[in-house]
């Protein structure tokens, strides 16, 4: 992205994949080519996550089997968070934990309380390979091991257990968009 430009304005908008699609359980492979399909697919990341409005939103919800996610995410002290990250590696998770609502763009309208780190540091790399390292805390941090999750193919369902993971996966049985 240019500097001043918009992140998602030049992008375009994918059907995100929904629970029950087999990509979303696939872990990702880690990005080689830090090109102009990169960039693409970072716009079209964007793009889709501001029109489904998201907070966060991985490759592999676009049927990308990629390391790479987007978010623009409040912490608790509504600081915004905004950017990207290229083969992110989740390498702290730690403080308290909290159990708090927990939704997905692929799973909309299904919440389910879902117990999280409340400090995260991810390490990777920005769009043209530059290193990153993005700490969060409370709900941006909760966001950042969200997506993490998601490159490693998993759910925020694959997390809850008990009568929260049975209310969540009923409640998207028989949602409108399950097929």
């Amino acid at each position: 992205m240019r500097h001043g430009t918009i992140p998602g304005s030049t992008g375009t908008v994918r059907p995100v994949r929904l629970l029950g699609d087999p990509a979303l359980h696939e872990p990702c492979r880690e990005v080689t080519a830090f090109d102009s399909g990169l960039a693409a697919l970072i716009e079209d990341l964007f793009a889709t996550m501001y029109a489904a409005d998201g907070v966060g939103l991985a490759a592999s919800q676009l049927g990308v089997p990629l390391r790479v996610f987007v978010y623009d995410c409040p912490d608790d002290e509504e600081v915004r968070h905004l950017g990207h990250v290229v083969n992110p590696r989740l390498v702290r998770a730690d403080g308290v934990t909290v159990t708090g609502p927990e939704g997905c763009l692929s799973l909309p309208g299904i919440e389910a309380g879902t117990t999280r780190h409340d400090e995260t540091v991810v390490e990777g790399f920005d769009l043209r390979g530059e290193p990153l390292r993005i700490e969060g805390t409370g709900f941006f941090a909760r966001c950042l091991q969200h997506e993490c999750d998601h490159l490693e193919g998993l759910l925020f369902t694959d997390r809850v257990t008990g009568w929260r993971r049975r209310r969540a996966l009923r409640a998207a049985r028989r949602a409108p968009w399950a097929s």
